[in-house]
């Protein structure tokens, strides 16, 4: 019988890469959101019931960060209600739930990288529902593994990349926050990490289930990443009205509403030990997301 794979948001950024990544592995459910909608908890029983999945791979959150300071119950239900349900699920049925986090459940204080088991201090709604999901999924007692990640890129859907290109081709001016810090990571990173730990669950080694940092390597702010993407654009002979580098400026004169964490840098050095994973650099990892793009436009 071939394994079956539920993958949560399938057609978002990590989704989307995620059906490339595990398409070998198994029979893929890939619901549109009305068959399996998040922001409804409790129909996601019944779903779950007739499709039987072997595996759930859930990628699917509220991440409109500043959005969610103003629908709580919202961001809850999606980020932590519907996780448990998987996660509860899961647990009954002896299936496996790899679940996405994010860095936003630390407060961003710390002066070096995050590692897995520095205490959680989520300071925003968004947060807070996943930080509340996580532990929904280690409270469920079923088979597991969270990703957290930061700064995801790809190039299917909207991301930072993506953001800046599109503004330094379309203004002569640009200001970048250069007081927060941490790594881009690509969605097809993050695929491929999730189709290595499936792979070793279906081998029946029972790998070390459990929580993981998964991000690119080294540390950058918003504004040497935004120069970066940007530089390579204009070597590539992009039509940028952008006359000059992005400006940088203090987070301070960007205020939004949610608080950013000021260091967002995940220590990956479990992840790669266990399972003998190497991660790529940022710079590395942007390059490939800036090359795809410049290849298909």
């Amino acid at each position: 019988m071939a394994t079956r794979i539920l993958i949560t948001g399938s057609s978002g950024q990590v989704g989307f890469e995620l059906q490339r990544a595990l398409a070998l592995h198994g029979e893929l459910i890939c619901p549109p959101r009305k068959d399996f909608d998040l922001s409804q908890p409790a129909s996601l029983q019944a779903a779950l019931d007739a499709w039987q999945p072997h595996i759930i791979v859930n990628p699917a959150a509220y991440t409109a960060v500043d959005k969610a300071e103003d629908e709580p119950v919202l961001a809850q239900a999606i980020n932590a209600d519907a996780v448990a349900v998987l996660a509860q699920w899961a647990a009954a049925h002896n299936a496996l739930l790899l679940h996405y986090s994010t860095d936003y459940v630390f407060d961003g204080s710390k002066a070096g990288a995050w590692c897995e088991d520095d205490a959680a201090n989520p300071q925003s709604v968004y947060g807070r529902s996943k930080w509340l999901g996580e532990e929904a999924i280690r409270a469920s007692g079923c088979r597991h593994f969270i990703l957290r990640t930061s700064w995801v890129a790809g190039v299917y859907g909207q991301n930072f990349l993506k953001t800046m290109l599109r503004l330094a081709s379309s203004r002569d001016h640009l200001s970048v926050v250069a007081d927060q810090f941490g790594a881009p990571t690509p969605a097809s990173l993050l695929a491929d990490v999730a189709a290595n730990l499936v792979q070793r669950a279906q081998a029946r080694a029972e790998p070390p289930y459990g929580t993981y940092h998964v991000a690119a390597q080294g540390r950058t702010s918003w504004h040497e990443y935004a120069s970066y993407v940007i530089a390579m654009a204009r070597e590539a002979g992009w039509p940028l009205q952008l006359a000059a580098a992005p400006q940088p400026i203090p987070s301070s004169a960007y205020p939004q509403k949610a608080r950013r964490p000021a260091n967002s840098q995940l220590d990956c050095s479990k992840l790669m030990q266990t399972f003998d994973l190497q991660l790529p650099h940022w710079q590395q990892a942007a390059k490939q997301i800036f090359d795809t793009l410049d290849n298909l436009k």
